[in-house]
């Protein structure tokens, strides 16, 4: 499945030991149908090293495609939403309803010479 949205909260990396040696895991929430009166989200996670070859951050507009999985752990069932790819989605911010600035990069001035007797 895919989804584009953009990423509104990071959580801190989750570090643990299980059966196959050492883990770490990062969740993710991405805002996706912006234009509604009622913006949906989502919680994702990324597992081991697809965290650093990611390096998601928190204001990007993404395309995640992921899987869905259920488990159970006594008696309890719950989802899990796995990302298994990220892309930049550069067309976003028109269509989900977010203003992108089409302003030219602010200009940059030669550096100030204080050697100069003149008072500007």
């Amino acid at each position: 499945m895919e989804i584009k949205g953009k990423v509104i909260a990071v959580t801190p990396v989750q570090t643990g030991e299980g059966r196959n040696g050492l883990w770490k895991k990062q969740e993710y929430v991405v805002e996706y149908d912006q234009t509604s009166q009622y913006p949906r989200r989502m919680m994702f996670n990324l597992w081991g090293d697809k965290i650093d070859q990611y390096h998601i951050q928190e204001g990007q507009f993404i395309n995640v495609s992921f899987d869905i999985d259920c488990r159970e752990y006594n008696g309890r069932w719950y989802n899990d939403i796995r990302a298994w790819k990220i892309e930049a989605d550069q067309e976003a911010p028109a269509e989900a309803g977010f203003v992108q600035s089409s302003l030219p990069p602010p200009p940059v001035f030669p550096p100030i010479d204080e050697s100069s007797d003149l008072p500007f």
